[in-house]
């Protein structure tokens, strides 16, 4: 029965269960041509949590100069509020002022966004790369005070457009300072898509030795050459645990024109349900969410396995009705 694939096969040297952490829902629209309505957003996210997403990153407070797709934050975040306990919405926080909007409105987790390369922390904050880590010195800083919990975003981790590839070390140097502010969580991103998987244990392995623990990594693959499983993978073999996904491969980045789509949490989720790895998320559920969402957006969904069920639900249908109809 094809209802029961993907068939499990444990592989070993692989953690039971993984955490993903959504960011259809502000990576993914940010980066839309059109503005999605703030009601279309949030039923976006109520889909996912009822799919079984527990971490879904819900908006960002950034100014809406930057990120217009994202200005409604503040009409959004309300509309979540009857979502379970259990469901964290982060918030991308550029600076004290968004940190405050998210305050006001009730956010107990918090993410800044830095660069591992001078080109792009110009380019996405008009800063240098120490500049930037000052400006949100502050910022966590402040959160942390209020008891917030914070992460860490790091860009352009494997390669940079301007810079092309970017040393482990500057890699490393960056991702300390970030954990030094206070950042529970780092997550490391391939925002062109360009990391191979002995690439990725080459930076975790570098990571540990320096002093950052795996359990507080995260990965962010862009799938620009088909490599985003097979890092993930890659990560989830060096022990990593929390993998950042996009319901149907939405996403991009407006500050990275290479960037191509993010990691479709569908495909991420068939490989991991394959192997065994818990992540608590119905696959059904969610695939039906992105195709709800892909004919909101007008367009199919670029995920191979939203494609694939949409089209295997949409055939056991058309079969069903055929059967079940009189005959001449």
């Amino acid at each position: 029965m094809t209802d029961e694939l993907p068939m499990a096969v444990p592989a070993q040297g692989l953690p039971p269960r993984a955490r993903i952490h959504e960011v259809g829902a502000r990576d993914g629209l940010q980066n839309e041509k059109n503005v999605v309505p703030t009601e279309v957003k949030a039923e976006f996210i109520h889909r996912l949590a009822h799919a079984g997403l527990t971490t879904i990153e819900a908006t960002s407070f950034v100014h809406p100069e930057w990120v217009p797709q994202l200005a409604d934050a503040e009409a959004l975040f309300p509309l979540l509020a009857d979502l379970p306990a259990e469901v964290a919405l982060p918030v991308l926080v550029p600076n004290g002022r968004g940190l405050d909007r998210a305050l006001a409105l009730g956010a107990r987790r918090v993410a800044v966004f830095a660069s591992a390369t001078e080109s792009f922390a110009k380019a996405n904050l008009n800063r240098t790369v120490d500049e930037s880590l000052a400006m949100f010195a502050p910022v966590v800083a402040r959160a942390r005070e209020e008891r917030m919990w914070v992460r860490g975003y790091l860009s352009m981790c494997f390669g940079d457009p301007w810079e092309g590839p970017v040393p482990i070390h500057q890699v490393v140097a960056v991702a300390k300072a970030l954990r030094d502010l206070g950042c529970d969580e780092l997550s490391l991103g391939d925002t062109i898509g360009v990391a191979t998987p002995g690439h990725v244990q080459a930076l975790l392995a570098e990571l540990n030795e320096e002093g950052v623990e795996t359990s507080a990594l995260a990965v962010h693959f862009h799938d620009t050459y088909g490599q985003a499983l097979a890092n993930t993978l890659a990560a989830l073999q060096h022990g990593v645990t929390t993998v950042d996904a996009s319901a149907g491969g939405l996403g991009g980045c407006p500050f990275a024109r290479s960037a191509t789509g993010n990691l479709a949490t569908e495909d991420l989720v068939w490989m991991l349900d394959g192997l065994g790895v818990e992540t608590g998320v119905d696959l059904g559920r969610l695939t039906a969410t992105s195709v709800w969402l892909a004919g909101e957006l007008g367009r199919p969904s670029p995920s191979r396995t939203v494609r694939a069920l949409s089209g295997r639900t949409a055939s056991d249908t058309a079969r069903s009705a055929t059967a079940q109809s009189p005959k001449e």
